[in-house]
């Protein structure tokens, strides 16, 4: 039976396509590794997904966007978005996912959170990284969320992400919600 009522699960993510780092080098990436993970996780769930994306771009270069990311991390910044939901309401399960930049979330991800009132809701966050796991990022959300019930997430190693489908399917089916 199918945990993910439908209609009833966003599966919402940030996702950097381009210039990324990727087991141990920087390539391009047609698809950003969140987001082949946010489709393979709809594909499961049948939930709606939806992109955060951020007014101001950040730049091509890899190593240019860390430094913009790390700033914005000691700013505690909460980049613009160019898109918001019309109604959160209509959610039962957030499935949210995002790289680890610098050990937790990128701040459009906190941006997206403070926008909305999660409360009653269920989250499961979902990162990519590259060696550095979920980092402090799903005791974040619980600071910005306080009454919805966040559980355990999902690391992607980036470099792995197109062979993470059985990970995926596993972590979903031992949910308990």
């Amino acid at each position: 039976m199918n945990k993910f009522k439908e209609g009833k699960t966003l599966i919402t993510y940030y996702s950097r396509e381009g210039n990324n780092y990727v087991n141990g080098r920087i390539v391009n990436l047609q698809v950003g590794n969140t987001e082949v993970a946010a489709k393979m996780i709809q594909k499961i769930t049948g939930g709606k997904l939806f992109r955060i994306n951020t007014i101001k771009k950040y730049p091509e270069d890899y190593t240019e966007t860390t430094k913009v990311a790390q700033q914005e991390l000691r700013d505690n910044a909460r980049p613009d978005l160019s898109a918001y939901l019309e109604n959160i309401d209509d959610y039962e399960v957030i499935i949210l996912g995002y790289p680890n930049w610098w050990g937790t979330m990128p701040m459009p991800v906190f941006t997206f959170l403070e926008k909305y009132d999660f409360a009653g809701k269920t989250i499961l966050p979902f990162c990519t990284h590259e060696g550095s796991g979920m980092g402090c990022s799903e005791s974040d959300i619980k600071k910005l969320c306080p009454n919805s019930k966040v559980l355990r997430g999902l690391a992607i190693r980036g470099g792995n992400v197109n062979n993470s489908e059985k990970d995926i399917n596993h972590w979903l089916k031992n949910i308990n919600i």
